[in-house]
């Protein structure tokens, strides 16, 4: 049984595991192709931003709402966000996935807007605190701090003051921060330790994570997921979260046996 091996065999197979996943084939039906298709900085990290937080439902479905949302900013993310006029607004209008709707979506465009306007890059968005979890938390009051910011659109934006396991922002932080040469990561921002990263608890990785003994919390929260990137930084203290290839690989491959 998996959550029978010892601590050196389970390092093992999650080494070989991430070996496996972590490779370029895996971009192509991930959220994560679509930052791919940018080499712009701000192009990748506004892209990626979108692709992570309406990363919920079928990755199909994902990709191809992230697609048409691209076409409705003339496939120049950075360009519509600071350039964009009255008139060309009204192309976002009708854009909706899931929950996520135009509204929220027009507010996302005048917060990235404004903080373009004075940085450089959405990294610095992020820096604010010491821990990850005051960071995420920083970011999300920043990110709601304009005077016109909606109600509804706070449920799209986690937060683990509200002990939100933050799935979405923890996988857009993978994106932007992990480094490797395996050419799936960016790691584009450099001032985020990936030490400090935070393991992206979706279904499968949950599932898998429970069954290896790497998760025992019953609620996936915040502290669930810091108990699950506390088991993973005794395997790899510096980047722990590359085994979120591992778990969620290791996931999805069952799925996909059982449904056949």
């Amino acid at each position: 049984m998996l959550n029978e091996m010892n601590t050196a065999q389970l390092r093992k197979f999650l080494d070989d595991h991430y070996d496996r996943y972590d490779q370029p084939a895996f971009i192509a039906n991930d959220p994560i192709n679509i930052p791919h298709r940018f080499t712009q900085r701000q192009d990748v990290e506004i892209s990626g931003l979108f692709a992570a937080l309406l990363a919920w439902g079928q990755r199909k479905t994902i990709i191809s709402k992230c697609h048409e949302l691209l076409r409705r900013m003339d496939d120049a993310p950075y360009q519509f966000i600071m350039q964009h006029s009255d008139d060309d607004l009204k192309g976002l209008l009708g854009f909706c996935h899931r929950t996520f709707c135009d509204t929220d979506l027009l507010y996302f465009v005048h917060w990235l807007r404004w903080f373009y306007q004075s940085h450089s890059t959405l990294e610095e968005a992020f820096l604010l605190g010491s821990t990850q979890r005051e960071r995420l938390e920083n970011f999300h009051n920043l990110f709601f701090s304009l005077p016109d910011a909606p109600q509804r659109t706070r449920k799209h934006v986690a937060t683990p003051a509200r002990g939100s396991a933050c799935k979405r922002v923890n996988m857009y932080l993978r994106w932007m921060v992990r480094q490797d040469a395996r050419g799936v990561d960016f790691g584009l921002w450099q001032r985020l330790p990936m030490a400090d990263l935070i393991c992206p608890c979706d279904v499968h990785v949950e599932r898998v994570a429970r069954r290896l003994g790497l998760l025992t919390r019953k609620l996936v929260d915040w502290q669930a997921a810091e108990e699950l990137t506390a088991h993973l930084r005794t395997f790899d203290p510096n980047d722990p979260v590359k085994y979120d290839f591992a778990l969620f690989g290791l996931g999805v491959e069952e799925k996909r046996q059982q449904s056949l």
